[in-house]
């Protein structure tokens, strides 16, 4: 099967290489020596993807479903240059196809399983779906309104009864004596007796008619979360098979499975182009020049791409991966900042804006350069994650100098951008992942997943000395000092409660690298964790705030991870920003 293709077949041999600086880079930090690792997208390179969707627009069989497409550019051991291109997932249920790389070895070790699980996911679809659609839901919420309506009726006449008694009562004991009066009273008492009866026997009736309905729908739904378990744990343990299995190898020659890669990676984690294509050059001795990939065919409603653009690594998926997919890989120095992302969409209303004149850009200092522009990591129409950068508030302050942030650029750049909404903070100085809401209802429920402690945090930093211990939690009260504002202190009295685990990730000369996941999130409370005597008694690197001396450019402290239940899909999302120190 040849799988090498020539430069030819794409772009014409007259093709000229523009001077111009790559437009995207593949990256990651190597597992082993911590160096940062990258490969371009080059005009080169999106040349020969543009070649590629030329092909596929010459056959329908590849505009019936969207996907991502990609190809490497790669040198041959004799010097020679070839072209790889790769699809992800199945193409029109194939996993292997002529002239195209093949998958990751494991999915054929699973293939059985697979088959037999999607089967039992499928049964449960199908009857999920038939639940969902039981026709006595409709048939008690009518019934339960015409009773209701009854008994709405019989209040209303049953109070203009009672307010006639009450006349009659007042009328015959001015006008009636003895027998006849007692009489009178008991008939009233009777009279309002029986529409006593008249109600019970109405509400009898209700039961009656409404309770087998109600043990009936309270069943289904009953079934319907049994069934929904059932799903997840299917899910769960196909997907735990299939990770076990995958194996991936970089260009040093180590094997890994996805399962020791990614913990919990989400479904269709190895399946993507990129993947595919640098284990296939890794595997058999093919070295990387570049590498492009693109969407083609329609697009769903939740993957929101747009035929023909180029994407670079998704953040759920292949971004996690880079790092150890390019290990081996000649690294490539990159300067001690944040490395800045412009998203095609971003990009688009950048450039629109810029060449408005509705603004001009010393209004906007976001506007001011690019590498002003904040990272959009990942969006869909319902959210955004940005890798903010350290210096920059996370929303508007109080005050008119306090104005800049995250929150206000991104409302003057996107369309929708009033609608957005901050569901969390980051301190100024703190760099790393910021997740907005695009509408009320995710704000709303990713808010719930942050105040119910279900969304897991991942920060990195720098302390400016040396830790003795490896790991472990810490767990101090605290209080903002309102005499001191922002500060925070331990307080045992006042104090609320917040806790970290911590864990050393490396020593640096007089340094000491950490990893915190914080399981409450109190303001400041990794940088008190980390000063207070009590915590781990250093400061983070630049935190002037708390005490750290040391003459730096920011404060060492990075939201790395962030991974929560997407509030529409209710699929695990799993955010990575790499750290820029």
């Amino acid at each position: 099967m040849v799988v090498h293709h020539t430069l030819s077949d794409f772009i014409d041999c007259d093709f000229a290489i523009s001077g111009s600086s790559p437009s995207y880079w593949y990256e990651g930090r190597c597992l082993q020596s911590g160096d940062r690792l990258k490969l371009p997208r080059t005009s080169i390179s999106e040349a020969i993807a543009h070649g590629l969707m030329q092909q596929l627009a010459k056959n329908d069989c590849y505009s019936r479903e969207g996907k991502m497409y990609g190809i490497l550019l790669v040198e041959l051991p004799n010097g020679e240059q070839r072209v790889l291109k790769a699809f992800s997932g199945l193409l029109n249920g194939c996993s292997q196809v002529e002239g195209w790389v093949a998958p990751i070895p494991g999915r054929d070790e699973v293939a059985l399983e697979e088959a037999r699980t999607l089967a039992q996911l499928d049964a449960i679809k199908q009857e999920l779906f038939t639940l969902k659609q039981l026709t006595e839901r409709q048939q008690y919420e009518n019934l339960s309104n015409e009773f209701e309506q009854q008994l709405q009726a019989m209040s209303d006449r049953h109070r203009h009864s009672k307010h006639q008694r009450q006349q009659k009562r007042q009328q015959i004991c001015n006008t009636l004596t003895l027998e006849a009066l007692t009489i009178a009273l008991e008939q009233l008492d009777e009279e309002s007796r029986q529409q006593g009866i008249e109600r019970r026997q109405l509400k009898r009736q209700q039961n009656a008619v409404l309770q087998p309905l109600q043990q009936l729908i309270a069943a289904t739904d009953a079934r319907i979360s049994q069934l929904k378990q059932q799903r997840k744990a299917l899910s769960r343990q196909l997907q735990a098979q299939m990770h076990a299995s995958y194996s991936l190898t970089n260009f040093s020659g180590r094997s890994l499975s996805l399962q020791q890669l990614m913990p919990g990676a989400p479904t269709g984690t190895g399946d993507c182009c990129a993947p595919k294509l640098l284990h296939y050059a890794a595997t058999h001795n093919l070295k990387p020049l570049a590498m492009a990939e693109f969407w083609w065919g329609a697009s769903s409603l939740n993957q929101d791409k747009i035929q023909g653009k180029f994407y670079g690594a998704c953040a759920e998926r292949c971004q996690p991966l880079m790092g150890f997919l390019l290990s081996g890989l000649r690294p490539i120095s990159i300067p001690n900042k944040d490395f800045h992302i412009i998203t095609p969409l971003l990009l688009n209303t950048l450039t629109h804006l810029r060449k408005s004149d509705v603004f001009e850009s010393n209004e906007f200092p976001a506007f001011s350069a690019i590498k002003e522009e904040i990272p959009i990591i990942y969006e869909d129409e319902w959210l955004i994650a940005v890798n903010k950068p350290a210096g920059l508030l996370s929303v508007p302050g109080r005050y008119s100098d306090r104005q800049d942030s995250v929150l206000s650029r991104l409302r003057h750049l996107l369309a929708d951008g009033m609608a957005l909404a901050s569901v969390h903070r980051l301190d100024q100085e703190t760099s790393g992942i910021l997740l907005l809401a695009r509408d009320r209802q995710t704000h709303r429920q990713l808010s719930q997943q942050f105040q119910q402690r279900h969304v897991h945090k991942v920060y990195e930093a720098i302390l400016s000395g040396a830790v003795t211990v490896e790991q472990g939690k810490i767990e101090l009260p605290l209080w903002g000092d309102p005499e001191n504002r922002p500060y925070q202190k331990v307080d045992w009295q006042h104090g609320k409660p917040s806790l970290t685990h911590f864990y050393v990730i490396a020593r640096e000369q007089d340094y000491t690298r950490v990893e915190f996941t914080p399981l409450t999130g109190r303001t400041h409370q990794l940088r008190v964790h980390a000063a207070d005597p009590r915590g781990l008694g250093v400061t983070i690197l630049g935190d002037r705030f708390y005490g750290c001396c040391a003459v730096t450019t920011r404060l060492h402290l990075h939201a790395r991870e962030l991974r929560f239940e997407h509030p529409q899909s209710e699929k695990t999302l799993h955010l990575q920003a790499i750290t820029p120190f």
